[in-house]
């Protein structure tokens, strides 16, 4: 049995997120889109395992949780894009899904 996670919420968000005031915000609290991908049981190529889910393919290292390699759509991420691991939710509470 593998105690790697199955399942992670991938948010894509700008580089550069500030609020009205010029300073600068956390990027998980404003992603463009976001998806669960889950485990395939594969490698990818970047060495770390295979996520997919709701129209990307992304090497996780799950260890750091970090996004090592990902397809949206099919396609590599756009200038100015990067690809977080939301945050875990602390016990107690969940986080909400829209």
């Amino acid at each position: 049995m593998t105690t790697e996670p199955q399942r992670f919420e991938i948010l894509l968000v700008p580089e550069h997120v500030k609020n009205r005031s010029g300073a600068p915000e956390p990027q998980e609290d404003h992603p463009l889109r976001s998806a669960v991908v889950e485990a395939t049981g594969a490698t990818g190529a970047s060495g770390y395992p295979r996520y997919t889910g709701e129209g990307m393919e992304a090497d996780i290292d799950p260890a750091s949780r970090t996004v090592e390699a990902l397809l949206v759509d099919g396609y590599e991420l756009d200038p100015g894009m990067t690809a977080l691991i939301a945050p875990e939710p602390r016990k107690g509470t969940g986080r909400k899904h829209q």
